[in-house]
Order: structure tokens, then C-alpha cells, then sequence
């Protein structure tokens, strides 16, 4: 059965639209840094596609979102386009979008080994902050960025606002993140599905293919075979 999450609680905002957020007791001078992508990585879902099916064109952006995770198209204006069909949708559907939301198999574990061995986890995501500052602090996940929605009249507009959080926005919270916790790139670990993920999984010390798309894992340094994310626990520094 789908995991229902509430609300979000005991989260610190940097400020600005794109800010990363924080849950609160975030490990200070972490020995490590763990980023993952969201989407089919940190969750098993599409959150774009759950939030479609609220305007009835789930299966029409469910053929984009995959067009673009393969790198055929580019994210930015893929997604743009993608957002553009979800305008009208009524910001209270999202408490239906949540009780969708599944967890990835052994998230939970990889959570707990990397805070017991003294590491912080991040989440840069492509999807929407009017999800993950629901789910990101439920899971334990220290620190997380991702795209916002606009609204207007408690309706979406169709429009994403400020910078859209790519490719090269997940390279940049990954270099971000360890210069802010002192952690050298070398002990950085990056792990993702998609196009989208390839340049953040480039800069980390080690990229990781989980759940990847034939590009992605022609491209990482290791591929995780079995969708359990507990696979990557060895691997840890």
C-alpha cells in the first residue's frame, strides 16, 4: 500500500524561490555527502505524471517525461511544455498527489547507514517543491532543491517560477552542498535515472545508475541493478 504523508514539519527555508531547504538537526562537519534525484529514484513515482492525472493528460506527459529522462529532448523546455498542462489544476489535489507517493525499496535503510556513519543525504530534484517539502523531511532527507509551481487563486498557472532546477542545477547543489559541509567531491556520492542526472553524477566522486535509463548507465560508474536502494549501503564511504 501507497505510504500516506502529511504534512511537512521541522523544515528550514533558505529564502528564495529555488533555495534549498533543510530539515532541522541537519548533521553539522558531515564525514560524507549522499544526493539523490527524486523522482523513479528517491520515490518510485513521476510526481509530474500524478499531478497530470489531476487535469486528465496523465499519459501525455507520462510520453514526454520519458522522452526527456532519456535525454531526447531538453529538460528545461520539456518540462515548461509539461508544466504547461498541468494549468487548472487545483493546489488541493496535491493532498491526493501525496497519498500516491511510494517510497523506493530500502530508501529508508540508506537513510539511517548514511546519518550512522556521519553523512548527510540531499535530494535535487527536477519535480516540485510542493511535493518534496512534504516527503524529503518524512524520509530524513538534510537538506533538498527543487522547481516551484506558480499559482493563482489556488489554481496552478501552468508555469514554473524562477530558474528551472536542470541538469546543471544538480551539478551545482552537489558542489553547493559539499563546500558548505566541508566534504571534499571525492566523497560525494550521486545517484540517479535519468539524462538529467548525468552532470551531477560526473562531478560527484562516485555516480551511481539506479533504476537508469540505457544512457544513464552507459555513462555512471556503477550501475545498481536491483531497484532497492540498500544496494548502495556497501558503497558508502
Amino acid at each position: 500500500m501507497p505510504r500516506t504523508f502529511g504534512s511537512a514539519a521541522s523544515v528550514v527555508s533558505a529564502g528564495s524561490t529555488q533555495a534549498p531547504r533543510y530539515r532541522r538537526g541537519v548533521p553539522e562537519n558531515p564525514r560524507f555527502l549522499v544526493v539523490l534525484d527524486a523522482d523513479s529514484t528517491l520515490i518510485r513515482n513521476e510526481v509530474i505524471e500524478l499531478i497530470a492525472d489531476e487535469a486528465g493528460r496523465g499519459a501525455e506527459v507520462a510520453a514526454a517525461t520519458e522522452a526527456a529522462m532519456r535525454g531526447e529532448v531538453d529538460f528545461a523546455t520539456s518540462l515548461r511544455s509539461r508544466v504547461e498542462a498541468l494549468r487548472g489544476v487545483p493546489v488541493a489535489s496535491f493532498a491526493r498527489v501525496l497519498s500516491r507517493i511510494q517510497p523506493t525499496p530500502g530508501v529508508h535503510e540508506l537513510i539511517a547507514a548514511v546519518h550512522a556513519r556521519g553523512g548527510r543525504v540531499g535530494v535535487v530534484s527536477g519535480g516540485f517543491h510542493e511535493i518534496l517539502d512534504t516527503v524529503a523531511p518524512a524520509l530524513g532527507v538534510d537538506v533538498w532543491r527543487a522547481n516551484r509551481l506558480a499559482v493563482r487563486d489556488g489554481l496552478l498557472t501552468g508555469v514554473v517560477e524562477g530558474d528551472i532546477v536542470d541538469a546543471e542545477a544538480k551539478a551545482s547543489a552537489v558542489r553547493e552542498w559539499a563546500t558548505e559541509g566541508n566534504v571534499p567531491l571525492t566523497r560525494t556520492i550521486a545517484i540517479g535515472d535519468g539524462a538529467n542526472d548525468l552532470r551531477m553524477m560526473a562531478v560527484a566522486g562516485l555516480g551511481l545508475a539506479f533504476n537508469a535509463k540505457p544512457a544513464v548507465r552507459a555513462q555512471a560508474d556503477l550501475v545498481v541493478e536491483p531497484v532497492d536502494l540498500r544496494e548502495v549501503i556497501p558503497l558508502l564511504p
